[in-house]
């Protein structure tokens, strides 16, 4: 039967324009459908939800930030660029809390140590959430190859930039926030 399908003259023609249109209909899809319903970590992609704890159990997600900008920072107490980008965050943090912008300091546990990190953040007088990547399981969702790693979701829950290593400069930081934050005017 599959024998016979494969000799008729219009098998090889049907299949390729099968095949075009099932590539012309993917690109009006958005980009989770597209991905199978599961969001990309890269710009123009939904963030990836998860759901991950403070050192005091309290649970973060970014779905409880929507309409508001979401940075999420993936860092490790013994990176020298993340130790050196925090005081940028931290400022940032505090001059644009009030307009919407919340930071999650994403430690990168399962490669850390909880109590380095909780030391180094109280040390710096971090006040936005530093959360624990205990197993590893929320950086393999966003891919992370590299610390630090910065995303920077719009208020409808869109990953609009994505740095890579670091430090961040304060300048390019503020840039970056007051973008997305003016966005929402």
């Amino acid at each position: 039967m599959l024998l016979e399908l494969y000799q008729n003259r219009w098998f090889g023609p049907t299949l390729l324009i099968l095949a075009f249109v099932v590539i012309i209909l993917s690109g009006f899809l958005s980009p989770t459908e597209a991905n199978g319903g599961k969001a990309l970590p890269k710009a123009g992609f939904e963030a990836p939800e998860f759901s991950l704890s403070d050192g005091s159990g309290q649970t973060y997600s970014p779905a409880d930030f929507k309409g508001e900008v979401v940075i999420l920072n993936f860092w490790a107490s013994w990176c020298p660029p993340c130790r050196a980008e925090m005081p940028a965050f931290q400022k940032a943090y505090q001059t644009h809390l009030s307009e919407g912008l919340v930071i999650l300091g994403i430690n990168t546990t399962y490669q850390d140590d909880a109590s380095a990190a909780s030391s180094f953040a109280r040390e710096r007088w971090i006040t936005f959430p530093v959360l624990y990547d205990r197993d590893g399981k929320v950086s393999r969702q966003y891919q992370i190859q590299a610390l630090p790693t910065t995303f920077f979701v719009d208020r409808k829950g869109i990953i609009r930039k994505v740095i890579y290593g670091g430090p961040l400069s304060e300048t390019l930081l503020t840039v970056e926030v007051k973008q997305l934050l003016g966005e929402g005017d």
